[in-house]
């Protein structure tokens, strides 16, 4: 009897479980950035940890890979270096002159990039190998940056699409799943406009999409087209990759970006890789209790090294850094920092999230990355941000706008302007005050948005790519989106209802004008007599 109860008492346990079969995921981020890595991989071991079977395709090891669920992963060996090698010939962020820092080379030089590293991701010999192979997949997640070619691996391993976005929705990625973009209200973001444009930076704004719109279809899309031919496959064209995308994961949140339009298939998820801070090494643990008046931690990110700033530039901070009373501890990457001042400590790494969520931090000086953007939101970390380039400088803007935030232009850096910035945010408790306003918005969620991400993606599976979601604008020709047709309809009856009555009158007129001869003709005729 005990025995028929203990079996009745696990059936009923199991059959209220919810149970997911496995899904076969396959990730392509292999882009050389690290925060793009990151972010990608984050999102896999999240799958991974869910339960799923996960091949992830990278330049990047991941040497703590979930202990449940199934994480391959395939290192593209030396794809890492010689994307090092194109990104520093075409960027050279360090030099304040870097033509990249302008929106349109800035626009020529992702498509150089974007190819260029396409070509040795898909031409690589264990790519090439998973190709070939008779895998099938049920997912395939990829960036939506640059490498528009390895979104056709999705249909040759007969998967649905999914795209994660490492920003915000942009133009780009709008057009292919019917999302509207109005360059009235929708600055790009190489421009780092405010969402309130006056008219100069509209019309700058409206000529920038355009030349996007024509680069990306005329330029960047037909080369990508040509390599997913030359290593995937000839029966693939990009184009209807593109259009038929499931789902589209987008690393935004209303607390960090101005409202903007979504259709169904796009899903905020910003915050996803933050996880609750780790213990920070003894030693930094220590420095930062032990710090009387706090601690301004300084980064510029991963692809700016602080190390290869001008000495003009590093001059200019390490004397601002010298006036303040707090300690600074200072991202830097090489072994001494010559003339470094005695309140300044300089580390080659440091866990930035952990780092960031500790009380005695005061202030974060940044380049404005996305990432270091989210998790200064995330751990409530007032910014001074010294944007370099890209999406950097429409995020600082941003922060700035939201209250929390003050802008250097790296440009034009000075001591005085970041002793300025510093001492404005530091001194005046509004910005406290509003970035723990939005921290609290940013934290007001129905569910982590890694839970969100994973379950947006099994409902992808579980309905079939979702079609449901896609919007009827992808079904229209450009004419009729944008009701060419109807307004042609309308202006050539007006025309024509306009040419009839013209016609009417110049006719009556001339009717008139018959009858006016012929009675004055009488008249005189009449007079003559007389």
């Amino acid at each position: 009897m005990s025995k028929l109860t203990l079996i009745l008492s696990l059936a009923l346990i199991f059959s209220s479980v919810d149970y997911v079969s496995p899904y076969k995921i396959l990730g392509v981020f292999p882009f050389g950035a690290p925060s793009h890595y990151f972010l990608g991989n984050e999102l896999m071991k999240g799958l991974a940890s869910a339960g799923h079977d996960v091949t992830m395709i990278t330049v990047f090891e991941e040497k703590n890979p979930p202990k449940n669920g199934s994480y391959r992963q395939i290192i593209l060996d030396g794809v890492m270096e010689e994307q090092q090698v194109i990104f520093k010939e075409v960027t050279n962020l360090a030099n304040k002159q870097s033509k990249i820092k302008n929106p349109l080379n800035m626009l020529f030089s992702f498509n150089t990039i974007g190819y260029k590293v396409s070509e040795l991701v898909l031409s690589h010999s264990k790519m090439q190998a998973l190709i070939k192979s008779n895998e099938k997949f049920d997912i395939v997640i990829t960036t939506q940056f640059a490498l528009e070619s390895v979104k056709a691996l999705a249909p040759h391993f007969d998967a649905h699409l999914v795209l994660f976005n490492n920003h915000a929705a942009n133009s780009w990625m709008n057009h292919f799943v019917g999302n509207p973009t109005l360059p009235s209200l929708n600055p790009q973001l190489v421009l780092g406009y405010p969402e309130l444009m006056s008219f100069q930076q509209r019309l700058i704004n409206t000529l920038v999409s355009a030349l996007m719109y024509i680069n990306h279809n005329l330029l960047q899309y037909p080369e990508q087209n040509e390599l997913v031919h030359k290593y995937i496959s000839k029966d693939i064209d990009l184009p209807a990759v593109q259009y038929n995308v499931s789902l589209v994961l987008s690393n935004s949140h209303s607390s960090l970006n101005k409202p903007a339009s979504s259709v169904p298939c796009m899903k905020e998820i910003a915050g996803f890789h933050v996880k609750p801070p780790k213990p920070l090494p003894v030693d930094l643990k220590k420095y930062l209790d032990e710090a009387k008046h706090g601690v301004i931690y300084f980064s510029m990110g991963s692809n700016l090294k602080s190390a290869e700033m001008t000495q003009e530039t590093k001059d200019a901070l390490m004397k601002a850094f010298s006036k303040r009373k707090e300690s600074v501890l200072w991202k830097f990457e090489d072994d001494s920092l010559p003339g470094k001042p005695k309140n300044v400590r300089i580390e080659k790494w440091l866990p930035q999230s952990d780092l960031l969520a500790h009380p005695n931090i005061k202030l974060f000086i940044t380049h404005g990355g996305f990432l270091s953007t989210i998790e200064s939101l995330y751990h409530a970390v007032p910014v001074v941000a010294i944007p370099i380039f890209g999406d950097q400088q429409q995020n600082a803007k941003q922060s700035e706008s939201f209250g929390y935030a003050k802008v250097v232009d790296f440009d034009t850096l000075t001591e005085e302007s970041v002793s300025a910035a510093i001492e404005e945010v530091i001194s005046n408790k509004k910005y406290q005050e509003n970035v723990q306003a939005r921290s609290k918005m940013f934290h007001d969620r129905q569910m982590s948005p890694l839970q969100e991400a994973v379950y947006w993606i099994e409902y992808v599976v579980r309905h079939n790519g979702a079609k449901h979601l896609r919007v009827g604008y992808l079904d229209l020709s450009w004419y009729q989106y944008y009701l060419l047709d109807v307004f042609g309809l309308i202006f050539g009856a007006i025309f024509l209802i306009g040419f009839v009555i013209k016609k009417v009158l110049s006719c009556l007129c001339k009717m008139i004008k018959g009858n006016c001869k012929v009675t004055n003709k009488t008249k005189k005729e009449k007079v003559k007599k007389h």
